[in-house]
């Protein structure tokens, strides 16, 4: 869904105030739950849940100290720690370090924090200029979205939408932080325009 009447870019100067998203990442956030629920009817994500993610996973592409320029791209690389097994899961390098930098382990990249392989599955073009980046707000939150929808199902639904997020990171506290965060969004927010 494209912010482009009057009412919704009112709905989401007043949303990203009362919620604290960066105006740049709340649009791609609701374009990415639009574009996801039109191409799976079923699914029903709501953009509050796609950006308890991007939250949880970066802090809205902040993360280190970054923003998001007006085209949506993360202002420097944004990579996660090494999976080498010490405190994360151990994940040798898929990618051969084009994404993350490391040719022996996989980090995870982006505002939604993919894992290099899991984005060559699951990364979308969400800007139209026909490359899927991580690095990119609109990219990474369709990507992130689709992805939920493909692994929750009904994210109408409690079990779907618990299933969803879990497959995202397998982790109970993961699922309940990501809960509380898109029930507060939806709270402070308001109905979309």
């Amino acid at each position: 869904m494209n912010i482009t009447r009057s009412t919704d870019a009112q709905w989401l100067t007043h949303a990203a105030a009362k919620t604290g998203i960066p105006a740049r990442a709340l649009q791609a956030y609701v374009a990415a739950a639009g574009a996801a629920n039109e191409s799976a009817p079923a699914c029903g994500i709501g953009w509050n849940t796609v950006a308890a993610v991007g939250f949880v996973e970066s802090g809205h592409g902040t993360y280190g100290g970054g923003s998001l320029t007006a085209a949506g791209q993360a202002s420097g690389p944004i990579v996660g720690p090494s999976l080498n097994g010490e405190g994360f899961a151990a994940i040798p390098d898929t990618d051969a370090g084009a994404l993350d930098g490391d040719a022996q382990w996989d980090h995870a990249v982006g505002p939604m924090q993919f894992i290099p392989s899991t984005w060559q599955l699951a990364g979308r073009d969400g800007n139209g200029d026909g490359k899927a980046d991580p690095f990119n707000i609109d990219d990474a939150a369709l990507s992130a979205a689709s992805y939920l929808c493909v692994h929750g199902g009904d994210l109408t639904t409690a079990e779907g939408w618990s299933d969803a997020i879990y497959s995202y990171n397998q982790s109970d506290s993961y699922v309940a932080h990501v809960r509380d965060r898109a029930t507060a969004y939806a709270a402070q927010s308001g109905p979309a325009g």
